[in-house]
This record gives C-alpha cells, sequence and structure tokens, in this order.
C-alpha cells in the first residue's frame, strides 16, 4: 500500500470546519470554535469543560472518535 501525500492545510481546515458544524448540529458536542492561532476549542455540554485542540486534524479525529462510538453503539438496522 502506497502512504499518501501530506495534505494541505486549507482543505483541511474546511473539513474540520464542516465536521465542527455537523457535530454541533447533530448535538454530538455543544461548541467547536476555530481559534486564529489555529487552536480548536471544544465543549461536549453547556456547563462542561473546554477541551483544546491544537488542529484541524485533530477535529477530524474527534469525528472520527464520535462517529465510530454512535456506530458501535446503535442497534443493527438490518
Amino acid at each position: 500500500m502506497t502512504s499518501r501525500p501530506p495534505r494541505s492545510s486549507e482543505p483541511m481546515i474546511a473539513e474540520a470546519d464542516a465536521w465542527a458544524d455537523v457535530l454541533v448540529r447533530r448535538q454530538l458536542v455543544y461548541a467547536v470554535v476555530a481559534t486564529p492561532t489555529g487552536q480548536w476549542l471544544v465543549q461536549d455540554r453547556p456547563d462542561g469543560p473546554v477541551l483544546v485542540l491544537a488542529s484541524p486534524a485533530d477535529v477530524l479525529a474527534l469525528a472520527a472518535t464520535i462517529q465510530q462510538r454512535t456506530r458501535s453503539t446503535r442497534p443493527e438496522s438490518r
């Protein structure tokens, strides 16, 4: 298997922003905010602690983790 070339940061930021929007709209997290420094602030509930993510890649990893958890706890619909 060949490795993928590194992704440029601009598309990754757009993808992280899109996933952040989905996570908030689906009420899987309370808030996700990008900061001017490139960090992302995540809060899973209004009174919860704020998690600081270092990069858009961390937002994508969070979205993947939430998606995996959601799929593994959902009953099969077959």
